[in-house]
């Protein structure tokens, strides 16, 4: 029985972040399956964090496509307190547009002012064959890749946290068979007990040995139920981040096998090529790549643009000089608009540049063979088990009614005196090792068609809509 203890601890990882919680009174809701995704969805870490990838690279999209108009833009101010300007007495007077011709012009320290300058200057790009654009590309294409990795993260947590949906199911399903066992036995005991006191020959020692044994291995097996259900509870409320007040159980009582249609393989490898984000993930990291190298390309080329430049100084006590060979740099106006060309003359590094780019390219393309290979390997697997586990829970199903009528027939048996009392334990722990058995294996069932799902490119959650 320990491997449907296993099953119960099938999120064993859980338990290095849970801890003793205080007795309180404590609220108890009960979730669906598509509710118990949701919530879990929005509490998990790795999710969020995932979706941060995906704000950087919305951003790093932005940025590109800012650099389309005025990529660069300065402005610059710089203030402070200067003196004025005066001529000596025994100068000949100037006008004051004028006051640059006098060579013994001197500051005049008791009249002070405000000094201000500011300048701007900005560069528009013209043509670059083609880098900017492709830059854009590249940077929306990168953003893209990024959202179909987060909702690969995004799948695997919901296959993981349907597991969890279920194995509370089975923890629950296998206290009550236990239950129902431990009446059994109950009966069973009481029967030995009868016929030891009544001396009936056909109650042999060995029975009541074998019996005791199994007595003893079942309280383990009840203790170790009981701890998994109680473990299982426990990492439900952790990974919905529930309020130390509240308690969240299943809207579910029974484990039964998702409503599902299994179809041909040749089906799910289609939707799995058309869908899955790890596929569309590649294709447009191909995509960002393909545009990247063109910009590299495109830098090997020179970059025409337009510059623009101002620049304003004012300063009250200042006059500005009228010649436009002298500029009072505390006083003046000054702006232009010019055409420039821009070129990079390390040749080598931009060939190596490039050849860098094209071997990332080429790199990328054999990455989307790769994961196209492994897509398909793993959707054979997935199909395989899914087929198997379906086989498993239709032929446990045949096999515990057979048991069932084992059962009766022996109890019949042994009720009119004709029965043997080792036959009757052997159809009573039959039995009970089906009934394990065929939740063990609706669990797994569920399980593998939620993995077959996944591999096949389809939303989990439409399992918990059929």
């Amino acid at each position: 029985m320990s491997r449907y203890i296993h099953a119960l601890l099938l999120f064993g990882y859980f338990l290095f972040f849970l801890s003793p919680t205080d007795a309180l009174s404590q609220d108890t809701l009960r979730v669906n399956l598509t509710e118990f995704l949701e919530i879990g969805i929005e509490s998990s870490g790795q999710v969020a964090y995932e979706s941060r990838a995906v704000d950087l690279a919305g951003n790093r999209a932005s940025s590109a496509r800012a650099q389309r108009i005025l990529p660069q833009i300065e402005l610059r101010s710089q203030h402070g307190l200067i003196p004025g300007v005066k001529q000596r007495p025994d100068s000949d007077p100037l006008p004051e547009g004028q006051l640059y011709l006098d060579p013994r012009l001197e500051n005049d320290w008791e009249d002070w002012a405000i000094f201000t300058r500011a300048e701007i200057s900005a560069m528009q790009p013209i043509y670059s064959w083609g880098a900017i654009s492709s830059a854009v590309k590249a940077a929306e294409a990168g953003a893209k890749a990024a959202e179909y990795q987060f909702s690969a993260v995004k799948a695997e947590a919901e296959l993981q946290l349907y597991e969890l949906y279920y194995s509370y199911l089975l923890a629950i399903e296998i206290s009550r068979i236990l239950e129902d066992a431990n009446k059994q036995l109950g009966e069973v005991e009481r029967t030995i007990s009868r016929m030891q006191e009544e001396g009936d020959p056909d109650l042999k020692e060995s029975d009541v040995f074998k019996f005791e044994i199994f007595q003893s291995e079942f309280k383990v097996q009840q203790t170790e139920v009981e701890q998994g259900l109680d473990f299982v509870k426990r990492v439900w409320n952790y990974a919905l981040r529930a309020d130390p007040t509240v308690t969240y159980i299943p809207a579910e009582n029974f484990l039964d096998p998702v409503p599902f249609e299994l179809r041909e393989f040749e089906y799910y490898e289609q939707t799995a090529m058309q869908s899955r984000s790890e596929l569309r993930g590649v294709e447009s990291g191909i995509d960002a790549l393909k545009n990247s190298l063109e910009a590299t390309k495109a830098q090997q080329y020179p970059f025409f643009f337009l510059g623009i430049t101002g620049s304003y100084a004012n300063t009250p006590n200042r006059p500005r000089q009228t010649n436009p060979f002298i500029i009072n740099n505390t006083n003046y106006a000054s702006g232009g608009v010019g055409f420039g060309i821009r070129q990079n003359l390390n040749f080598s590094s931009l060939r190596s540049s490039v050849e860098r780019a094209e071997i990332e390219y080429r790199r990328v393309n054999d990455l989307h063979k790769a994961v196209s290979d492994g897509i398909i390997l793993e959707l054979n697997e997935r199909y395989r088990e899914a087929v198997i586990a379906d086989v498993k829970v239709t032929q446990t199903q045949e096999a515990l009614r057979t048991a069932r009528n084992w059962v009766r027939n022996e109890q019949l048996n042994y009720d009119i005196g004709f029965g043997d009392m080792e036959d009757l334990l052997d159809a009573v722990q039959k039995e009970l090792e089906l009934r394990l058995d065929l939740k063990q294996n609706i669990f797994d069932l569920n399980k593998k068609i939620a993995a077959l799902y996944k591999a096949g490119g389809l939303p989990i959650n439409q399992l918990s809509l059929n």
